[in-house]
């Protein structure tokens, strides 16, 4: 056991329990204590951020924290604390750092598992539509899966598909045996009903992320009529039990400026969501469209606004593309998560169906250390401007260069894509990108008075 990081567990719990005591009347407390525990000018620095958005009530960080004690269940909020923060953080980095020094290769802070390709919508450009009900993992094999992960230290996982829930109760029995894990699941949300919800909150460990394209008009137009109606009473059906959640969204050049907008923002918060994640769209699969591919600018737009309401809004956001400048460049191939599909290959990304070990006749760790995670290991960061993060997206042609070097195979069950057929789909929107990247990262890290330049 790691005593430095027990010691921060036991002080970090220390800091919940003043916390739940009296949430006001404790913050300031809380945030003393933070300094105490940090170390360095640099966290200092980071801390008096944090002091000045926790003092001040009308804040949206302040008001996103608070809002977590009113609107939260508290065993609930008890037990995400707990595996979340205190399991799959601050216990997993020393776990991480001995296992990557014994194993040599990446060892992720997640896995994104399908347990399977089974979905109950058709949405525009999803490869998994597709595939329909003919690919899963076995409950045995899931459960083999987070014991190998659980080995490295590994606490956190997300479920996708597919539409997950499809497996919603072998999802809740994975949810019941790893007590000590956080579970999530990018879900279109239309299989949330009365009794899941209410097991949700009995296992007190499961938080969605409901996928949602933006308002009526725009959900329905990718997912199906009616869907945009369904998610909205599957969000009620969390709000009342107060349970958390997030939304998941994918933006198009189709509602590029409904998701990066005031109101969208607004909608989410009102309807309960704590956090979002946003996708741009992958034209991955032999004939996905192109034309649903944003534009240099359209990727901006959502760049800026991103930016400009994480300073007003109360909800956490994350923009897998754009933040990438926060995390390193690419997390893929191990380095924070790996995807695991429904048949059982492993890829180093779910938007790159690309493997050289299948998980039922490889372990885990054999995957990490496999030709093609290697070469993302080797090759991480692809871009020294870390808003062009994406081996296929941004750097035309490492991907393939990858794939070939390694001697990936493709994953596509349906239409086996060639690798630089897919990076040549992706190579016009990565050179128009480049010099908007470009400048952005030149504004933001080198200009002197530039009004761009981050805090």
């Amino acid at each position: 056991m790691n005593i430095k990081a027990n010691l921060q567990a036991a002080s970090v719990r220390t800091i919940y329990d003043y916390l739940d005591r009296d949430f006001d009347e404790n913050l300031p407390r809380v945030i003393d204590l933070l300094e105490r525990f940090s170390g360095g000018e640099a966290y200092q620095s980071k801390l008096e951020g944090v002091r000045a958005a926790l003092s001040d009530r009308n804040n949206n960080w302040y008001r996103l924290a608070r809002s977590l004690w009113d609107d939260i269940d508290p065993a609930v909020r008890r037990t995400t604390f707990e595996n979340f923060v205190i399991n799959a953080n601050l216990l997993w980095q020393p776990r991480r750092e001995a296992a990557m020094k014994q194993y040599g290769c990446n060892v992720p802070w997640t896995l994104l598992i399908d347990p399977t390709s089974a979905c109950n919508l058709h949405c525009t450009g999803c490869w998994a539509a597709e595939y329909g009900n003919r690919l899963n993992l076995t409950l045995e094999e899931l459960d083999s899966i987070i014991g190998q992960a659980k080995d490295l230290g590994i606490h956190m996982f997300l479920f996708s598909g597919g539409e997950p829930l499809v497996r919603r109760a072998d999802i809740l029995t994975l949810c019941r045996r790893h007590p000590d894990c956080e579970f999530s699941a990018f879900t279109n949300g239309t299989l949330i009903d009365e009794a899941f919800a209410d097991q949700m909150l009995a296992v007190k460990n499961f938080v969605p992320a409901i996928s949602v394209e933006g308002f009526e008009a725009d959900t329905d137009f990718r997912r199906g009529e009616g869907t945009y109606a369904r998610v909205i009473h599957a969000m009620q059906l969390l709000r009342d039990r107060k349970l958390p959640f997030g939304v998941s969204c994918c933006y198009t050049s189709k509602n590029v400026e409904t998701i990066g907008s005031e109101q969208y923002f607004d909608w989410m918060i009102e309807q309960g969501a704590k956090f979002c994640w946003f996708f741009t769209y992958m034209p991955v699969g032999a004939g996905a469209p192109t034309d649903l591919m944003v534009t240099a600018e359209q990727r901006k737009f959502m760049y800026d606004r991103v930016r400009a309401f994480r300073k007003t809004k109360a909800l956490f956001t994350i923009d897998f593309w754009n933040d990438g400048e926060y995390v390193g460049g690419c997390i893929a191939g191990g380095r924070n998560y790996l995807h695991i599909n429904a048949n059982g290959d492993v890829e180093p990304c779910a938007f790159i169906h690309y493997s050289n070990v299948n998980i039922r006749e490889h372990s885990l760790v054999d995957a990490l250390r496999s030709p093609l995670f290697q070469a993302y290991r080797e090759g991480q960061p692809f871009s020294d401007n870390l808003l062009r993060p994406c081996p296929l997206l941004d750097n035309p042609g490492r991907l393939a260069e990858m794939v070939d070097r390694s001697g990936a195979h493709s994953t596509d069950l349906q239409h086996a894509e060639d690798p630089h057929a897919l990076c040549e789909k992706c190579r016009p929107a990565a050179e128009r990108w480049k010099p908007v990247a470009d400048e952005l990262w030149s504004c933001s890290h080198g200009c002197a008075g530039c009004s761009r330049k981050e805090d």
